[in-house]
């Protein structure tokens, strides 16, 4: 569908920093307990009925990149897991609320974590969102913690990709053998959710609004 709309998917052959092999396929599918960046053409992934799944594409259109998320259930899951992903929409909303150009990257931080610990989740640590339009990650770093008012100004004209990440246990993360997917280090079900907005003088513009 990428290809059809004369696009490209950001992902496909993407490779980060750090990373020793480029991403192998155009969309990250992490399940349960995979936060994100989960590879869903390397190894047999067979979803069953309960299961959460996070869906994460970046897609390239005349130059300029978008990233987005969504967590869905398969079949019928838990009342838990019902209201994480409820939660991790609302965590992305609040977020996005905070992004007012004059701001500062911490006033999404707090926004997102203050919510998420008032209600008992884990906020996986060290992932976080990003600015986002030439490359896939481009600077300012925007953590899903910290304190209000602090960290870079928000100027109209940035465009960042937010994106709140919650659990049902710990915050402590591990990374797999395929060198991307990262997991709860306790194997308790994680929730993501993510939106590419603009800073404006005003309400900030959601560019992957569905």
């Amino acid at each position: 569908m990428i290809k059809e709309g004369g696009d490209k998917a950001a992902f496909l052959n993407y490779k980060p920093r750090g990373a020793r092999r480029p991403y192998p396929a155009a969309l990250n599918v992490s399940v349960n307990d995979e936060i994100v960046h989960g590879i869903p053409n390397e190894s047999p992934k067979i979803l069953a009925d309960g299961d959460v799944v996070s869906l994460d594409l970046g897609l390239e259109h005349d130059g300029l990149i978008t990233d987005s998320a969504i967590t869905v259930a398969c079949g019928k899951i838990s009342e838990a897991d019902r209201k994480m992903i409820e939660h991790c929409r609302e965590a992305l909303s609040l977020g996005i609320k905070a992004a007012r150009g004059g701001g500062r990257i911490g006033d999404i931080s707090a926004a997102i974590e203050n919510f998420a610990r008032s209600l008992g989740y884990g906020i996986p640590e060290g992932l976080a969102g990003h600015g986002v339009g030439y490359k896939v990650h481009e600077e300012p770093f925007v953590p899903n913690e910290g304190p209000k008012g602090k960290g870079e100004l928000l100027r109209p004209g940035m465009v960042l990709a937010l994106e709140p990440m919650l659990t049902l246990g710990t915050s402590r993360i591990k990374l797999d053998a395929d060198g991307y997917t990262f997991r709860t280090a306790d194997g308790s079900r994680a929730a993501h959710f993510e939106h590419t907005i603009a800073i404006t003088d005003g309400e900030p513009l959601v560019l992957t609004k569905l």
